[in-house]
C-alpha cells in the first residue's frame, strides 16, 4: 500500500512495464559510464525480485560486491532520476506533460531573442490548453503572453493588453471557482473515508452545515467541465453520507454524462470517469436497481477493455479496484454468493500484485465484501478469516466498516 513503508526506488521499479525496462536501459547506455553501469546491476537486481519483502540492501551488497555501501544511496538516487528521465521520452500522449514541454520548449524561444516564434508557440498551446480545459496551463501562457508585452512592441494586436487582462480575470474566476468546489469535494471524501455514513442526527447536521457553508453561489451554465465535475462530486459525497441514494443517483449520473458531452476528457481524467462509473453503478446497488445496474455494468465491462483503460498502471489499478467491486456487489444482488466466490483466488492475486499501489480503505473493502460472500454462501470460517484482517488493523479507518465488521463477526461465531 502506498501509505506505508517501502522502498520507493524499488516500488517504481516493479511498476514498469516490459517496453518501458527495455527502454530504460538503452537510455542508460547511451550515458555509458561506470556510475550507470552500478545503476543498471542495482536495477537489474531489483527486477528479478518478486517481493518487496525479499528486498534488503545488505543482500544486494552481497549480491553486488563491487558496490560500497556508502555509495549504494547515491546510486539508487541516480536510478531513480534516471528512470523518471527514460519515462518522460515514452510517456507522450498525457496533455499535462505535452503543454509543460512546449512551454519549456518557449521559453528556451524566448530566452533566445525569438520571442515572435515562442509567442507562436503560446498562441497555438492556447487553444489546446482551452479545448481541454486545463485551466491552470492557460493561466500560465496567458502570464508569458503578458510578460512578452510587457518587455516587447510586438504589435500582434490592437488593444492586446486590454484583451489578455480581460482573459486573465476570467481565468483566476474559473481557478477560484475550480478550487473551492474541489477543497468541498475532497473534504466531504475524506470525511466519508475517516467516519463513513451519517450515524446519526448529529452528524446529518454536522455534514448539512459544512456543506451548506462551503458550497458557493454559482450558475451551472456557466460552469467549465472541471467546475462541473467538481460540483457533481460533491453532491455524490454528499448525498452518500447522508443515505440519500435517489440524489446519490442523480449526481451520480450527471458526472458520468458530463463525460459522454466531453469525451475527450475520457482520455485525459480517466481515473475521473472510471470513479464516475464506480459511483454511478454503486448507487444502482444501494437503489436495488438490478436491471439499471447489470446495464452500467456492461458499458463499463466494454470500457475496461479499451485502450485507454489499459494505457497506464496507475489506470490499470483503478479499473481492477472498480470493476471488481462491481463484480462482487452484482453477486450480492442476485444472491449468488458461490459463484461470487470464483473471484476470490483472481481478487487475492491481485491484490497481491497491487498492493504497493493501493489505499488501505479499498483493501479494507475488499476484505469486507469478500468476508459477506463466505457469510451467505455459509462459509463462517473463511468469513472470519477475512473479518478479522480488518478487526485487527493498527489504523483508525471507516468506523462504520470496523463496526460491521465485528457485528458481522460476532454473527459468524454464533452460526458456527
Amino acid at each position: 500500500m502506498p501509505n506505508r513503508t517501502t522502498d520507493e526506488v524499488f516500488q517504481l521499479v516493479k511498476s514498469l512495464e516490459k517496453s518501458e525496462k527495455r527502454n530504460f536501459k538503452l537510455y542508460l547506455k547511451r550515458l555509458s559510464g561506470s556510475e550507470e553501469m552500478k545503476t543498471v546491476q542495482v536495477f537489474d537486481y531489483m527486477d528479478k525480485l518478486e517481493d518487496e519483502e525479499e528486498y534488503e540492501e545488505e543482500q544486494l551488497l552481497r549480491k553486488l560486491p563491487s558496490i560500497k555501501k556508502q555509495q549504494l544511496s547515491n546510486i539508487k538516487a541516480n536510478l531513480y532520476k534516471q528512470i523518471l528521465a527514460s519515462l518522460r521520452m515514452v510517456l507522450d500522449d498525457n496533455i499535462e506533460m505535452y503543454l509543460n514541454e512546449q512551454l519549456v520548449n518557449a521559453n528556451i524561444l524566448y530566452d533566445k531573442g525569438l520571442y515572435l516564434q515562442s509567442l507562436r508557440i503560446l498562441d497555438r498551446l492556447k487553444a489546446i490548453a482551452k479545448n481541454n480545459f486545463q485551466t491552470t496551463y492557460w493561466q500560465q501562457i496567458v502570464i508569458f503572453e503578458k510578460k512578452i508585452e510587457a518587455l516587447h512592441i510586438t504589435r500582434s494586436i490592437d488593444n492586446r493588453a486590454e484583451l489578455l487582462s480581460k482573459e486573465i480575470e476570467d481565468i483566476n474566476c474559473r481557478l477560484t471557482m475550480q478550487g473551492r468546489l474541489s477543497n468541498l469535494s475532497l473534504q466531504l471524501y475524506g470525511w466519508y473515508i475517516k467516519m463513513g455514513h451519517a450515524r446519526d442526527e448529529k452528524d446529518e447536521m454536522a455534514v448539512k452545515l459544512f456543506f451548506e457553508t462551503n458550497m458557493p453561489a454559482l450558475s451551472l451554465a456557466d460552469l467549465s467541465f472541471y467546475e462541473k465535475m467538481y460540483y457533481y462530486q460533491s453532491h455524490c459525497w454528499f448525498y452518500f453520507i447522508l443515505q440519500d441514494f435517489r440524489f446519490y443517483f442523480r449526481n451520480a449520473q450527471k458526472w458520468l454524462d458530463l463525460f459522454d458531452d466531453n469525451p475527450q476528457m475520457k482520455e485525459i481524467e480517466t481515473g475521473q470517469y472510471l470513479k464516475a462509473f464506480h459511483n454511478l453503478l454503486s448507487a444502482h446497488f444501494d437503489t436495488n436497481n438490478f436491471e439499471r445496474f447489470d446495464q452500467t455494468l456492461e458499458r463499463f465491462r466494454a470500457f475496461t477493455e479499451t485502450e485507454t483503460a489499459k494505457k497506464n498502471f496507475n489506470i490499470r489499478v483503478q479499473v481492477f479496484t472498480y470493476f471488481t467491486i462491481a463484480r462482487l456487489n452484482q453477486h450480492f444482488m442476485h444472491g449468488t454468493f458461490s459463484e461470487g466466490l470464483l473471484l476470490v483466488p483472481e481478487i487475492e492475486s491481485d491484490l497481491k500484485t497491487y498492493r504497493l499501489h493501493m489505499d488501505r480503505h479499498r483493501v479494507l473493502v475488499f476484505y469486507y465484501k469478500i468476508a459477506c460472500l463466505y457469510f451467505g454462501s455459509g462459509d463462517n470460517d473463511n468469513c472470519i478469516l477475512f473479518l478479522n484482517k480488518i478487526i485487527h488493523i493498527k489504523y483508525n479507518l471507516r468506523t462504520d466498516l470496523q463496526c460491521y465488521a465485528r457485528l458481522l463477526h460476532l454473527i459468524a461465531h454464533y452460526e458456527l
